[in-house]
């Protein structure tokens, strides 16, 4: 009896499985295969020679070693700011937190491409610091040149990535048993002594699991090194994009692209084991019980002074892309500067203009549509595959079975969303999977970049669900079928609402695979936001900043929405 049961569970979890599996096997480890194929057409019979032919190459070498350089330099900032932040929120009870903490999660769904837009409004040539000092000083050039310069891929990363290190170290910090360094002081230790001898050994897993996944992020960023750095930096993901778009030289993209598949996958793997280290049995309690309010006036002062440098750079270029999206200015030859006209929404309204009056043209008002459709149909197709996985991994965690396919959800995370793109032109171009021209492949992409988030988000929520209320419900007459809409789905409403926005905001926002893949007829709001700021002119840069407002708001309200709905509680110890 007891194996018949245990050989049904098997069989379910196998079923639950089934549709993910599927849709990694076409969509994501097929077109991979697919640029190995195409990388090893170049090879001769030598497996190695296309990688090799790669890093003998001077430039290709330069843009390996320029996407390390940057991505180590930018995570070394985000700890820095980071780390004493994550303290303080870790440690205190302030008025206003619940808000700051919402507010620095924003920028981590932020699309890039709009952090790219952001800080060009604040401090590219035609940005509010700019204009400012332009004016004020009678200038003739923007005395601050912050576009194409290392310092704004840093910045940028830093804005982007800081709120992992709040939510991820901070986290962990909060739930630290305050009676370890009470202890180590009893025993004749300082304070920071006993920070550096007790709570940081305990807090160096989670710390270098944050800073490797930081690192991740700025390996493989793509649209802020593609605006904010323009032709002076590449890193991998913009060359790849390069070299596909502009010289049309697949082999050598999809060279690059393995290559950093093999790099962020060591990544991946090292982050899997040192989130596994962070997350070890410890003596942890409540927030409320390791939290005490800020006494004193220094630590009100140093509260406030990084409380407000956090804020000037989550709030700043955000502010920043607003106002200039709803402000006209107008450039006279012979005159230092800018002059400033006034308020206007002529931006917003000439998003639906045609200046070709083309058939073939989509305005940016149409963007809009496009991709709030492909963004809906991300959330259906996420959600179909991602809850029967999360089921599956919620409903027997010591599976032999779940334990092999677990890492294979998180293997899209490792590749580029170029890479995935790139994948997509070159495998899905041949019957039976011939989707070059289908409305489908945009999505699918979005699905692929949003399931693994979607899965992550579902299962806390499914193991939550008390099996004495199944019990109960099977008792009283309920069929499977019904158990699970009856009692299962219910509860678990709130986290699918925060999966389904999840996907909905990266859907939005996803650059790198739509750039390549999107048909010009067919584009996202990315994807407009580029073309518009590519464009010379004052309108265009206008509508660029009102576009890119727009999908701000729209992102913003997502982030802010998945904080309301997360189950309380969640991950309180």
């Amino acid at each position: 009896m007891i194996a018949s049961r245990t050989s049904q569970r098997s069989l379910l979890t196998l079923l639950l499985w089934v549709p993910a599996l599927v849709f990694l096997g076409l969509f994501f480890l097929y077109p991979l295969s697919s640029i190995l194929k195409v990388s090893l057409e170049r090879a001769q019979g030598n497996f190695l020679a296309p990688f090799i032919e790669v890093i003998q190459s001077p430039s290709t070498r330069q843009v390996i070693g320029f996407t390390f350089y940057q991505a180590l330099i930018s995570t070394v900032l985000t700890l820095l700011l980071g780390l004493p932040v994550a303290y303080l929120m870790a440690h205190y009870a302030f008025r206003g937190k619940a808000l700051i903490q919402a507010l620095s999660g924003v920028p981590f769904v932020m699309p890039t491409l709009v952090v790219a837009a952001a800080f060009n409004a604040l401090l590219g040539p035609r940005g509010w610091v700019n204009l400012g000092l332009m004016s004020v000083f009678d200038l003739a050039a923007p005395p601050i040149h912050f576009s194409n310069t290392l310092g704004a891929i840093l910045l940028a990363h830093v804005f982007y990535n800081t709120t992992i290190v709040l939510r991820s170290v901070g986290d962990f910090w909060s739930h630290l048993d305050p009676r370890l360094v009470q202890s180590a002081q009893v025993l004749g230790a300082n304070r920071w002594q006993a920070i550096r001898q007790v709570s940081l050994p305990l807090l160096m897993p989670v710390i270098a699991s944050s800073a490797l996944l930081v690192f991740l992020f700025d390996f493989t960023s793509f649209a802020v090194v593609l605006i904010l750095g323009g032709p002076r930096f590449a890193t991998m993901e913009v060359e790849i994009y390069n070299q596909t778009v502009s010289m049309f030289n697949l082999p050598l993209a999809a060279a690059l692209a393995i290559l950093q598949l093999f790099f962020t996958l060591i990544m991946t793997t090292g982050y899997s084991r040192l989130a596994n280290r962070s997350s070890r049995p410890l003596s942890l309690r409540s927030h409320t019980v390791t939290q005490r309010p800020l006494a004193s006036w220094r630590s009100r002062l140093w509260a406030g002074l990084l409380i407000a440098v956090l804020l000037l750079l989550m709030t700043a270029p955000l502010l920043a892309l607003a106002a200039r999206s709803i402000t006209q200015f107008e450039t006279v030859r012979g005159q230092a500067g800018s002059i400033f006209q006034g308020l206007t929404l002529d931006y917003y309204r000439e998003l639906n203009h045609n200046p070709r009056q083309s058939l073939f043209y989509a305005t940016p008002l149409t963007s809009i549509a496009i991709s709030l459709g492909y963004a809906s149909l991300t959330i259906v197709l996420a959600l179909a595959i991602g809850l029967p996985a999360a089921w599956a991994l919620a409903s027997d965690s010591s599976s032999r079975l779940n334990r092999l396919l677990d890492p294979l959800l998180m293997l899209p995370l490792g590749a580029s969303a170029v890479t995935l793109g790139l994948g997509f032109i070159i495998a899905l171009d041949e019957p039976p999977l011939d989707l070059r021209t289908s409305v489908l492949l945009v999505p699918l992409a979005h699905t692929l970049v949003a399931f693994p988030f979607v899965v992550r988000s579902l299962v806390p929520a499914i193991r939550s669900i008390r099996p004495r209320l199944r019990q109960a419900a099977s008792v009283l007459g309920a069929s499977p079928l019904q158990v699970f809409r009856l009692v299962d789905l219910p509860l678990v409403g709130r986290a699918l609402l925060v999966a389904g926005t999840f996907a909905f905001a990266i859907s939005l926002g996803e650059f790198g695979a739509t750039a390549l893949i999107a048909r010009p007829e067919y584009p996202t709001i990315p994807v407009a936001i580029y073309r518009l700021i590519g464009q010379p002119g004052a309108v265009f840069y206008g509508q660029a900043m009102a576009l890119s407002t727009i999908l701000m708001v729209v992102t913003a309200a997502g982030m802010l929405a998945i904080e309301h709905f997360r189950l309380p509680g969640m991950g309180d110890f």
